[in-house]
C-alpha cells in the first residue's frame, strides 16, 4: 500500500560531507535523479522549476530529542530560454523571486544546468561558533521539487501525481573533517 504513495522519495543522495573550516560548517552533496517526461516537457516549453535544499544540522544529546543548532536552504530556479535555446539557474537562501538576491549562471546544455541543480558544492550551512568541540553531530539534508512555487494551474495538475514528486533524503552521523 505504501509503494503507490505520491510522496515516495524517487532520488538518491549519493554524497554528502560535512566538512569544518575556518569559514563555518561547509556541506557538499551530490543528488542522482532523472527528470520525467512531464517535468522535463513543461522546462522545454519555458515553464521554470524550482528545487530547495535542506540541512539541518543537529547535536545529539541522550536526555531529549537531537538539538537543532543550525539550518540552511537554497532555493534553485531553473528555466529554459526557448529562443536562445540556453538555461539559466538562479540561487538564493530564499525563495526565487522574494526581496532577497539570487546569483544566475547560464548554460548551453540541458545536461550542464541539471548537474548544477544536482551537486552542491561547500555550501555554508553554519557557523564555527555555533559548534561544541567534544559534541557528535548529524546532518538531515533533503533535496525536493517544489511545485508550490509553480503557476496555479499546474500545482493543482501535480498533486498526487508522481510524475511531478522528486525528492530525496539523507540523515547521516558526520564526524567534522577539518578543511585545508
Amino acid at each position: 500500500m505504501a509503494s503507490g504513495f505520491a510522496w515516495a522519495d524517487v532520488g538518491e543522495v549519493t554524497q554528502l560531507r560535512l566538512e569544518r573550516t575556518d569559514e563555518g560548517v561547509l556541506l557538499s552533496s551530490s543528488v542522482k535523479f532523472e527528470l520525467p517526461p512531464s517535468v522535463e516537457d513543461a522546462l522545454l516549453k519555458g515553464l521554470p522549476m524550482f528545487f530547495v535544499a535542506e540541512a539541518t544540522l543537529l547535536r545529539d544529546r541522550w536526555y531529549w530529542y537531537d538539538k537543532q543548532v543550525a539550518s540552511a536552504q537554497r532555493h534553485m530556479r531553473l528555466s529554459y530560454q526557448p529562443l536562445t535555446r540556453r538555461w539559466r539557474l538562479q540561487v538564493s537562501s530564499q525563495p526565487i523571486g522574494s526581496a532577497g538576491l539570487a546569483l544566475g549562471q547560464s548554460f548551453d546544455t540541458q545536461e550542464e544546468a541539471m548537474d548544477a541543480v544536482k551537486h552542491v558544492a561547500r555550501w555554508k550551512i553554519a557557523d564555527v561558533a555555533d559548534l561544541e568541540p567534544d559534541a557528535r553531530y548529524s546532518v538531515d539534508f533533503r533535496f525536493h521539487l517544489d511545485v508550490s512555487q509553480l503557476p496555479r494551474p499546474f500545482q493543482i495538475g501535480a498533486v498526487g501525481h508522481a510524475d511531478w514528486n522528486i525528492s530525496a533524503a539523507r540523515t547521516q552521523r558526520l564526524a567534522l573533517e577539518s578543511g585545508r
